[in-house]
């Protein structure tokens, strides 16, 4: 976390993209910068026999799911967005705080029905600034008080704290934020060919919209209003890589060109390569000459821990090899349009 601030509060884009995106919280709670511990909601763990509470489990990143390799423990359940715990309740416990817009945008997705994912109910913002669509997302609503198509501005109340979705009780209750990029208008084709089971929430399923630290993002952005969503991502630390055939649509590259590396070809590359972050978010692409016939991992970090552990389960091995589990070539496939 330490080391990505500090690139991110270095990084620039061009003059001619970077606007201020300087980003609200959203709700009254404000604890992220001087008392994490009164800002992230707490988790329930059972690790080798000890019951504990930690509210580091409500964090971005790889923070739950312990578990011990000799005398090191590596937390293997990747969280992608932030748990803010609320600050009133009423005479009952429930929460009472307002859930906010953290940017201008406009309702893209609400649902009300609570028992359709494990985000219960949710609403995404589409903010769209000079370096492409961004989404934000805003889980577990007791809740909504938008509709889809409606301008909001940042500030704007979307919905009421809750504890909809599986797995919240009333106690842990709170809003899971999270701040993504869009993968793919094609994703329901991907969806039917990838899962027997129905996707109740068209493009804006979860699994559509990947995350960015927005934990460390808020963090730049206090000591950096400069800091934009795209920087934040293009100074993330790589954690692998992967060949993919030239005759992918990537999407992605014309959704955020930024991402690209070198100019675009003219006609299908022989091949692209991907860089991802340990957690699949896309950090840049590149075109290579090395041809390929399905995706490969062509580097992995080494983190001294298997593979699948740090890498959502995307990549499998050790050392400094690798290979795309089942589950990773299909995110792949997903993320470049090869499908």
């Amino acid at each position: 976390m330490k080391s990505l601030l500090l690139a991110l509060s270095g990084f620039c884009l061009l003059a001619s993209t970077a606007h201020a995106q300087q980003l609200l919280l959203p709700t009254d709670n404000r604890a992220l910068f001087d008392q994490p511990s009164s800002f992230f909601q707490f988790v329930d763990r059972d690790f080798e026999g000890a019951k504990t509470t930690p509210w580091e489990g409500g964090q971005f990143g790889f923070v739950r799911d312990p578990r011990r390799f000799g005398s090191r423990i590596a937390y293997a359940r990747f969280h992608e967005g932030l748990d803010i715990k609320p600050l009133q309740r009423d005479a009952k416990g429930n929460p009472l705080d307002e859930v906010r817009a953290i940017a201008d945008g406009i309702v893209a997705y609400s649902t009300v029905s609570p028992g359709l994912s494990n985000y219960g109910r949710y609403i995404v913002v589409k903010h769209d600034w000079n370096e492409g669509s961004f989404y934000s997302l805003y889980a577990h609503l007791a809740e909504p008080r938008v509709a889809v198509g409606q301008k909001v501005k940042a500030g704007t109340m979307l919905g009421v704290l809750g504890y909809t979705g599986s797995g919240i009780d009333q106690r842990r209750a709170h809003v899971h934020v999270e701040l993504n990029l869009f993968l793919s208008r094609r994703f329901e084709a991907w969806h039917a060919a990838s899962f027997a089971t129905p996707n109740h929430h068209g493009v804006f399923n979860g699994l559509n919209l990947i995350g960015l630290d927005l934990q460390a993002l808020y963090l730049a952005q206090k000591k950096n209003p400069a800091v934009t969503a795209a920087g934040a991502v293009r100074a993330t630390e790589s954690g692998y890589r992967v060949a993919v055939p030239g005759d992918a649509e990537m999407e992605i590259v014309k959704n955020y060109p930024w991402l690209l590396d070198g100019a675009r070809p003219t006609g299908k590359p022989v091949s692209w390569e991907v860089t991802f972050s340990r957690w699949g978010l896309p950090l840049a692409v590149k075109t290579s000459n090395t041809p390929v016939s399905q995706p490969v991992v062509t580097w992995v970090k080494d983190a001294g821990i298997p593979h699948y552990t740090h890498t959502r389960g995307c990549v499998t091995g050790s050392g400094s090899t690798g290979k795309l589990t089942t589950e990773g070539l299909r995110f792949v496939k997903l993320v470049c349009g090869w499908f």
